[in-house]
């Protein structure tokens, strides 16, 4: 039996900060790598202006000595490891071109030198020269709200389908957008609700904006048997990610596999077999052509 029968596939990842990647696409980057397909990540910025988690940590953050960032590199190598990922690199080379932006309204927002600012065409040329490098088969990336309205999410968004948009060298076959149903969220709000709980304080699944309509969910991956992975990378990630956090919350009420499927909608390229009983496509690289 071929213990590698993804080998030859290669996926691109776009992602903002160091943790929304395994937030969004643990389960699903440590399943393919470890079948074999070449996966590389991208992240925007180095997240410089992060929340620190940790007490002990605290001068890191951009209001003290402003060594978030630097920090946070060394997170992404450990979260990448327990992923089994060694392409993981920052837009711009070293991490250092595009800085943080902030939220929405902050001062930070308005630096010259963050991601929100930069250029779309410029920054997108950045990232075409890594899909001319890699030619990946998929992308993956946020939606047009970056999952919640960050503006580094909103941008990596914009500079991704863009750098899609620009690639004539190589055709980028299928292109994902992160996304998780409602049904799920709302079932885990729900149940934590019993437990005194709550998942980022909300009371309804419609207080959360990136929890889509079932609807608009075309693929699921299923990587259940890589959640380990997973949560070991979420560990990581240490000075964004809590075990008391929500996140662990949730999966306290719904056990570890919640984390285990992780879900798409495909926006470029069609969908093909197998698929689910909900309909839904459960191999990302299905009916790519392998060239």
């Amino acid at each position: 039996m071929n213990s590698q029968p993804y080998a030859g596939f290669r996926a691109l990842l776009v992602h903002a900060h160091p943790d929304d990647e395994t937030i969004n696409n643990g389960a699903t980057m440590a399943m393919y790598a470890s079948l074999g397909a070449e996966i590389t990540l991208v992240t925007c910025t180095r997240g410089e202006e992060g929340e620190v988690l940790v007490p002990g940590l605290a001068h890191l953050a951009s209001s003290h000595d402003d060594g978030l960032g630097e920090h946070r590199e060394l997170e992404l190598a450990s979260a990448m490891a327990e992923l089994g990922i060694k392409d993981f690199r920052f837009l711009g080379g070293q991490g250092r071109r595009f800085r943080d932006s902030g939220m929405m309204g902050t001062e930070p927002n308005n630096r010259p030198d963050v991601f929100w600012q930069a250029n779309i065409d410029d920054a997108a040329g950045l990232l075409l020269q890594i899909i001319n490098e890699v030619r990946p088969h998929i992308l993956i990336t946020y939606d047009e709200i970056g999952g919640y309205g960050h503006p580094d999410h909103i941008q990596a968004h914009r500079v991704a389908m863009r750098a899609v948009e620009l690639s004539k060298n190589w055709d980028v076959q299928k292109v994902y957008w992160n996304t998780i149903p409602k049904s799920l969220i709302a079932h885990g709000i729900e149940e934590m609700k019993k437990i005194g709980s709550n998942f980022f304080g909300a009371d309804s699944v419609d207080d959360l904006p990136f929890a889509k309509d079932d609807s608009l969910v075309t693929s699921v991956v299923d990587a259940t048997k890589y959640v380990d992975n997973k949560m070991a990378a979420m560990k990581a990630h240490e000075t964004q990610i809590t075990l008391d956090g929500p996140f662990f919350a949730l999966s306290n009420s719904l056990g570890l596999q919640v984390w285990g499927q992780e879900f798409y909608t495909l926006v470029k390229g069609v969908t093909h077999a197998p698929f689910d009983a909900d309909g839904r496509e459960t191999d990302l690289f299905s009916g790519v052509n392998k060239s």
